[in-house]
Parts: C-alpha cells; structure tokens; sequence
C-alpha cells in the first residue's frame, strides 16, 4: 500500500506520494522572477525558506476551466531530492491508500507528449487518479 495526497487541476484528480509532500498551505505573496519559465510563478517565503512556485495547470499545458481565483487555489509544498517546491493545485482532497496492485502504466495514448508527467492510473472506486512522476515535473528546475 502506499499513501497519496489527491488533489484536483480542472475537475481532475491527480496524486502525489505522501512521503513526497512536506505540507499543504494557502497561496501567499508570489515575488516573480525575470526570464523564468511561464510556468514558474516566482518564488515565495515560507517559513523563512526561499522556495520555487510552479502553477501545474501550465506546466501541464492546461487551460483553467475552472474559474477560480489564484488566490482561493491550495499550494502543495514537495521535495525531491534537494528540491524543494511549491505547486499551485485548485485543491487538495484527500489523502488514500493505494494498493499497488491497482496502479497501472499510463496508456499509451497519454504517453504521445513530448514531456511524460504521469506515471501510472490508479481506479480506486470508481475514481480515476493521475500519479504524478514528481521527478519529471521538476526536471527543468535541476
């Protein structure tokens, strides 16, 4: 089994390994940074460390359907490796335990892109969750 934070982009569920995610926190001052990528929001103070915000929705490519305020959306504080970061989410929902057994490979339809996010689909009642690959999300960021 193993533990995940779901959360949501555009009515979507994704998820992340818990053991991944250092906390969940409202959105805060973002201060932009010059010649960084669209994605990448700028940086923000938390707790007195300097971290990196990355607004998933357009490191994904993805329209925001949803209409809601930047404001009202959830940031999801990650770390892998000696990254530490901040990926501004709509919201965070849960927290479940996955049965290895039910996560599958993406199809290969998902996997016609460029840049492969997704690293396997999990049905869990009747809920179809995205597992997000954290290391590919991040990769431009190293």
């Amino acid at each position: 089994m193993e533990k995940v934070i779901v959360f949501q982009l555009n009515d979507k569920e994704y998820a992340l390994p818990v053991t991944q995610v250092l906390a969940i926190e409202k959105l805060q001052q973002i201060t932009r940074v010059p010649l960084t990528a669209p994605f990448i929001l700028g940086v923000m103070n938390l707790r007195g460390v300097i971290i990196p915000v990355i607004d998933l929705k357009k490191r994904f490519g993805m329209e925001d359907d949803t209409g809601a305020d930047t404001e009202e959306r959830k940031l999801i504080i990650v770390r892998f490796g000696e990254i530490e970061t901040g990926l501004l989410v709509d919201e965070a929902t849960d927290v479940l335990d996955i049965d290895e057994k039910k996560v599958e490979p993406e199809p290969e339809v998902v996997n016609a892109g460029k840049e492969d996010f997704i690293s396997g689909v999990a049905n869990i009642n009747q809920r179809l969750l995205l597992l997000l690959d954290l290391e590919k999300t991040l990769t431009p960021l190293q």
